[in-house]
C-alpha cells in the first residue's frame, strides 16, 4: 500500500510539472481507470467489472467543468439504458425483433434526456444488460460501476487538478496575430514596387488560410474558457473569459479586413498590370503604414494575453502610441493618394478601398473602442446569467449585502 501511495504521490508531481494536454489526459485517465477497477472489484458482483474503468475513462476530461458536465450525462445514458432493459427482458426477452425495437427505443430515449454525445452509450448499455441471464443482478451492478466510474474520474480530476489553459490559449492568439503581421509585411513589400498578379493572388490565398488558424485558435479558447469555469483556483474566471473572447473576435474582424485588403490589392494589379501599384512615394507609405499596423496588432493580442496589471498597462501604452503613429501615417497616406488620383482618378475606387480597410483596423485595434466592447460583453455575460440562474442571483446580492452591513458596523 506503500508503494502504491508513494507511485500516486510522484504521478501527481509529474502531472503538476507538465501542461501538455496529451499528457495530462493520458496520466488522468489511466489513474482513474485503474482506481475505478479497484474499487469496483470490492463494491460489484461482477467478476470483471468493466463498465467502472470504462465510466471513468470517458468521463475524466481535460477540464473540470468537462468532467463535471461528462459525468452527468454519462451516468444519464447508462442508467437510461439498464432501465429500458430491465423492461424489455420482463416484457419480451432477448430475440432479433426485440433488439431492434430496443435499439430504436434506446437512440430515442437517448435523445429525450439530451445526453448529446452518449446517445449511444444509451444502447449499448441497454443491450450489453439485456444479453445476459440475470438480468436484475447485472443491472444493478453496471448502475454500480457506473456511478463508481463517475465519482473515481471527477475525484481524480479534483486530485490531479486540471491546469488552466489560459496560456496556450494566449500563445494561440498571440500566433494568429503574429500570423496576420508577418502576412501584412509581404503586403507592404510588395504595395511598394511593380507587383506581378500572381504575387498579389498568392497573399490572398494566405489571407483567406487565416481562417483555418481562426478555428484553431477558437478551439484553444473553448478548452481555456472551459478550464475557468468551477475552477477554485481562479479569480475572476468570468473577466478572463471576456477578455480573451473579445481579443479573438477583434482580430477575426481584422482577418476579414485583411482579407477584404488582399482582395483589394490583387484587383489593384490586375488593373495597372505591368505598372506598380502606387507611384513610390505613397507605395513607401502603403508599406510603412502596413507596417505599424502589423506591429500594433501582435501588441493587441499581449495586451488582451497579459494578465499581470504592470505589463498590462505597459503593453497598453505601447499599443497606443503604435497606433497613434499609424494614424499619423494613415493620414499622410490619404493625402498622397488623393494628390494620385488627382493625376490618375482610373482606380479611384481601389483607393479609396485601400485607405477605408486600413482604417477599419485601425478602428477595431483602438483601446477605446476595446474598453466600451469589454464592458459591453461583461454586462451581457453578467445579464445572461442572471436570467439562466436568478436563484443563484439572488443569493449572492444577499451574501454581498450582509458583507457589508457586517463591514459598515465593524466600524
Amino acid at each position: 500500500m506503500r508503494d502504491v501511495r508513494e507511485w500516486t504521490a510522484s504521478l501527481v508531481r509529474y502531472v503538476k510539472r507538465r501542461r501538455d494536454p496529451a499528457v495530462v489526459q493520458t496520466l488522468r485517465s489511466a489513474v482513474a481507470a485503474t482506481i475505478a477497477y479497484v474499487v469496483a472489484l470490492r463494491l460489484s458482483p461482477e467478476a470483471a467489472p468493466l463498465t467502472a474503468p470504462l465510466t471513468a475513462l470517458l468521463v475524466v476530461q481535460v477540464t473540470l467543468y468537462s468532467t463535471l458536465t461528462t459525468g452527468v450525462r454519462r451516468v444519464n445514458s447508462v442508467v437510461a439504458g439498464v432501465l429500458l432493459a430491465i423492461g424489455f427482458s420482463l416484457l419480451v426477452g432477448l430475440t432479433w425483433w426485440s433488439l431492434a425495437l430496443l435499439i430504436v427505443a434506446s437512440l430515442v430515449v437517448g435523445r429525450l434526456v439530451k445526453v448529446e454525445e452518449f446517445v449511444p452509450e444509451v444502447a449499448i448499455s441497454a443491450m450489453l444488460v439485456l444479453g445476459v441471464t440475470a438480468v436484475g443482478d447485472t443491472a444493478w451492478a453496471r448502475v454500480v460501476e457506473t456511478l463508481i466510474g463517475a465519482v473515481v474520474g471527477l475525484g481524480c480530476n479534483l486530485l490531479l487538478a486540471p491546469p488552466v489553459w489560459v496560456d496556450e490559449a494566449g500563445e494561440s492568439i498571440e500566433g494568429l496575430a503574429r500570423g496576420q503581421r508577418q502576412l501584412m509585411l509581404r503586403m507592404g513589400e510588395e504595395a511598394a514596387g511593380r507587383t506581378p498578379v500572381e504575387h498579389a493572388t498568392a497573399r490572398l490565398h494566405e489571407a483567406r488560410r487565416l481562417d483555418h488558424d481562426i478555428v484553431e485558435v477558437d478551439a484553444a479558447l473553448q478548452q481555456a474558457e472551459d478550464s475557468l469555469r468551477f475552477n477554485p483556483r481562479v479569480k475572476e474566471g468570468l473577466l478572463h473569459r471576456v477578455v480573451l473572447r473579445t481579443g479573438l473576435d477583434t482580430l477575426e474582424i481584422c482577418t476579414v479586413v485583411l482579407r477584404v485588403l488582399a482582395r483589394t490589392l490583387t484587383d489593384l494589379a490586375k488593373e495597372r498590370d505591368p505598372d506598380p501599384l502606387f507611384a513610390p512615394q505613397t507605395g513607401a507609405a502603403v508599406e510603412q503604414l502596413l507596417s505599424e499596423i502589423a506591429d500594433a496588432v501582435v501588441s493587441f493580442a499581449v495586451l488582451v494575453t497579459t494578465d499581470v496589471s504592470v505589463s498590462a498597462e505597459s503593453a497598453e501604452a505601447r499599443l497606443a502610441s503604435q497606433l497613434r503613429q499609424a494614424a499619423a501615417t494613415r493620414d499622410k497616406l490619404a493625402q498622397l493618394l488623393l494628390e494620385e488620383i488627382q493625376r490618375d482618378a482610373r482606380q479611384w475606387q481601389l483607393h479609396g478601398a485601400v485607405l477605408t480597410e486600413v482604417n477599419r483596423i485601425l478602428d477595431e485595434l483602438d483601446t477605446e473602442h476595446r474598453s466600451r466592447r469589454l464592458l459591453e460583453e461583461l454586462d451581457r455575460t453578467a445579464r445572461e446569467q442572471r436570467e439562466r440562474m436568478p436563484h443563484l442571483t439572488r443569493l449572492k446580492e444577499r451574501l454581498r449585502r450582509n458583507r457589508r452591513t457586517a463591514a459598515v458596523r465593524s466600524k
